[in-house]
């Protein structure tokens, strides 16, 4: 009788550590599924609506998997059709071999590399405590219902401590769920938020104010603006105690933070760039920080998708004249039809142009694998300079943002010579035509998100280079809305026009169009591979290139394209 007693006690444990078992593999594959949709979530930046797009986007790849379903369905027909066939021990060793099966394995929520690392950030924190506690409540509801709702009639039943098979099924719908958990958070966490924004708003406006010497430049532009800013910086740091944004801070949060942490009594400037992806987004920042002299770069075709029209780009970039100080400085880059018609907003402020016929214009350009070299030709009122501008900065489109850049300064008195020294020890901006070297490859890094004229521009160095196999890896364009194909259809073509030895495109859906392009123009031997990933592109690398081959890497897009 106590070897029965014994064999019982075991079989208990057993049953009821299997159970314990199939709980903890649910609730391990939800946390790691959260962690991915709060790493989505960030890239797309805490954006309730794009976030609700691309969940939806990715509904039966990423949003629900197939194997949820699979579990769901095989679970849901034991209930209805097979608990009389089957025994309970049975069903949960069955129902525990799927569920190790499907979901011990995390590897398509957490990869290997990461192209942008999640950053726990506070609020990425916040989002994430309160999905799990909306989670929480979810497992402990369906936890305590299935301890005590028990409706077994198996043998087995008095040996267990819950309905496996109701517990199955909410820990599957909780897993499904997870996304939407997320959602409902970000929802629940908006005026939160929105009070801690304000906060850290009122403290920079607040400390601008304690500021009164300090000048602000501020930056706007379809593309071009991080690296005007960087070169306004060297520029202007030759002289004067600056404070710039780094890298892509072009967020209201972004500025702030560096308003309120790096800002300091003894700074006389203060480089903002403003980005813009909403109406709106340039106002919300000038009344942050409005700018003594503002700088716009161009109009393009980059976010389409949200503004709809290259009028209407025009017109949010337009705010950044629109905002100025009375009595500053406007600097346009004349070259640009829809940015020269933005002079006319304000007759109370001082307007520069660059640019061909403008105040500020480069003259016998020269333009080769080593760099750039110009004649800055400048008209400050009192007659005409012209300096050498010699700079390691790759690509023509460079030479306008050094124009902008030499603009500022001479509204700062920097003179020519002082310009030309600080463009020759310029260092490229990170991931914008950056050159490097790599296993004995020459590396021209421009992964940074491409537009038109920088991606054309970008082949057309490669093409320069006339040592070794020029190779090129490409997952397109992205965020030009209804042009995107169109786009990335021109760029192809001008990809077969360079005659590249080996052009790699990432994604195959995404990069169609550029196929299609290369393929539409007759004549050239350009051997074309399509790989699912950057990694797969870096693998064919390797096999293709050897010692002294020069590749570029042109745009490289967030994980949230990866399907």
């Amino acid at each position: 009788m106590e070897d029965l007693q014994t064999g019982l006690d075991i079989y208990t444990f057993v049953m009821n550590a299997l159970v314990v078992l199939l709980i903890a593999i649910f609730i391990r594959h939800s946390l790691y599924r959260l962690r991915y949709f709060l790493h989505m979530s960030q890239q797309l930046g805490y954006k309730t609506n794009e976030y609700g797009i691309w969940i939806f986007d990715h509904f039966f790849s990423k949003t629900i998997i197939i194997e949820q379903l699979l579990f769901f369905s095989i679970t849901s027909i034991i209930i209805y059709f097979f608990t009389d066939q089957i025994t309970l021990t049975s069903g949960i060793i069955l129902l525990i071999t799927f569920a190790a099966f499907w979901f011990i394995g995390v590897s398509s929520f957490k990869p290997e590399k990461e192209k942008k690392p999640l950053v726990y950030t506070s609020r990425l924190q916040r989002l994430g405590w309160t999905s799990l506690l909306l989670m929480g409540f979810m497992w402990f509801m369906i936890i305590d219902f299935a301890y005590s709702g028990i409706m077994l009639t198996d043998f087995a039943a008095p040996f267990i401590n819950t309905d496996p098979y109701f517990l199955a099924v909410g820990l599957v719908v909780v897993d499904m769920s997870v996304p939407f958990f997320l959602y409902l958070a970000m929802w629940l966490m908006k005026p939160i938020e929105k009070n801690i924004q304000n906060g850290f708003k009122r403290q920079a406006r607040k400390k601008l104010a304690s500021l009164p010497h300090l000048k602000v430049i501020a930056i706007t532009g379809s593309y071009g603006k991080t690296s005007t800013k960087f070169a306004i910086h060297a520029f202007l740091k030759e002289r004067l105690q600056v404070c710039v944004t780094p890298g892509s801070y072009n967020t209201p949060m972004g500025i702030c933070k560096v308003i309120n942490n790096d800002l300091e009594a003894h700074h006389q400037v203060l480089i903002l760039e403003m980005g813009a992806r909403y109406s709106g987004n340039i106002k919300e920042l000038c009344e942050i920080a409005r700018p003594d002299i503002s700088v716009i770069t161009n109009v393009g075709i980059s976010h389409l998708e949200t503004f709809g029209s290259q009028d209407a780009v025009a017109e949010e970039k337009s705010t950044l004249a629109k905002e100025l100080k009375p009595g500053g400085t406007l600097i346009l880059n004349g070259d640009d039809d829809r940015v020269r018609k933005m002079a006319e907003l304000r007759d109370d402020v001082k307007i520069v142009f660059t640019g061909k016929g403008g105040d500020v214009e480069a003259k016998d350009i020269e333009v080769n694998a080593d760099g750039t070299s110009f004649k800055l030709s400048l008209n400050n009122g009192g007659g005409t300079s012209e300096t050498q501008i010699s700079t390691r900065l790759l690509g023509a489109h460079n030479i306008q943002n050094m124009l902008l850049a030499a603009a500022v300064a001479t509204e700062f008195d920097i003179r020519d010579n002082t310009i030309a020294v600080a463009a020759k020890t310029m260092a490229p901006v990170e991931h914008r035509l950056e050159l490097k070297s790599r296993n004995g490859l020459i590396v021209i890094d421009d992964a940074f998100n491409s537009n038109p004229v920088g991606a054309k521009n970008a082949v057309d160095i490669l093409a320069s280079f006339t040592s070794g196999k020029r190779i090129l890896i490409t997952p397109g364009m992205i965020e030009l809305g209804e042009l995107e194909d169109v786009e990335n259809r021109k760029f192809g073509e001008h990809i077969a026009r360079a005659e590249l030895d080996l052009v790699i495109l990432v994604g195959e859906k995404q990069t169609e169009p550029i196929a299609l392009g290369i393929n539409s123009i007759t004549n050239q031997d350009t051997k074309v591979e399509i790989v699912s990933s950057l990694f797969e592109a870096n693998k064919l690398l390797t096999e293709f290139a050897s010692p002294g081959d020069i590749v570029l890497y042109e745009n490289d897009l967030p994980d949230t394209y990866n399907s």
